[in-house]
């Protein structure tokens, strides 16, 4: 499994550990993931994905999940997040499409 957000697509960095005589040592920085299940409003449904702290308080600060992925660009998510943000993006056409629909009258 690879440390990968699947929303915001931040991944392990690289860089040195420094000791105090100055000499450098490769190290990872790696990104504090979590195992979450997030709420999709559109679709009523939930879903599981590992997703970085940081991305989590976007997704709170932007006002859920789906508008997360409104938002979001195509290239940093997951296929699992391009997915579902696909999904969502169909079921709210689908549902403004009857209402945009000229009224007949008689």
């Amino acid at each position: 499994m690879s440390w990968r957000c699947d929303l915001t697509g931040k991944s392990a960095q690289v860089g040195h550990k420094v000791s105090h005589s100055n000499r450098k040592s490769k190290r990872r920085f790696l990104p504090n993931l979590l195992n979450v299940t997030l709420m999709s409003d559109a679709l009523g449904r939930s879903v599981r994905f590992r997703v970085s702290a940081n991305a989590l308080r976007t997704v709170d600060h932007r006002g859920g999940l789906d508008a997360f992925l409104a938002k979001a660009k195509d290239v940093e998510l997951s296929p699992q997040a391009l997915d579902l943000k696909r999904q969502i993006k169909k079921k709210k056409t689908a549902a403004a499409a009857p209402a945009a629909a000229p009224a007949t009258s008689e």
